[in-house]
């Protein structure tokens, strides 16, 4: 009989795990910076991401809009895509664009993609 119990134990701790782990109760990931922290190129990048993303993407928030949300998208190893979590990657997204998502290479200078990157690292 006590054998049976250590089973049902250890079974109901298996199966809790799986439901935290499937309900996102995994690790935290933290909020993103606070916006009064952010430096002047952080700033100008939240202008950008406002202009140019906040319309299909959420930065503070999981879940999908018109796309995938974007928090936390840097401290992830990797993107919903699954391509590594980086800049090398994520710089000819922006510029070229990705399946329904239009590309800003025409639209944004190099100093404002950095600028752009930079609040992207801060979700």
């Amino acid at each position: 009989m006590p054998e049976a119990r250590l089973r049902l134990k250890t079974l109901t701790v298996v199966a809790g795990a799986a439901v935290a782990l499937i309900a996102g109760c995994g690790p935290s990931l933290g909020p993103s910076k606070a916006v009064s922290q952010l430096t002047p190129q952080e700033s100008r990048g939240r202008a950008l991401y406002q202009q140019y993303c906040a319309s299909c993407h959420y930065a503070n928030q999981t879940g999908d809009l018109h796309g995938p949300s974007l928090f936390a998208m840097y401290r992830k190893k990797y993107l919903p895509s699954g391509a590594p979590a980086n800049d090398e990657r994520v710089t000819p997204v922006i510029l070229r664009g990705h399946n329904t998502m239009p590309g800003y290479g025409n639209d944004l200078s190099d100093q404002q993609l950095t600028d752009l990157l930079a609040y992207l690292h801060t979700l």
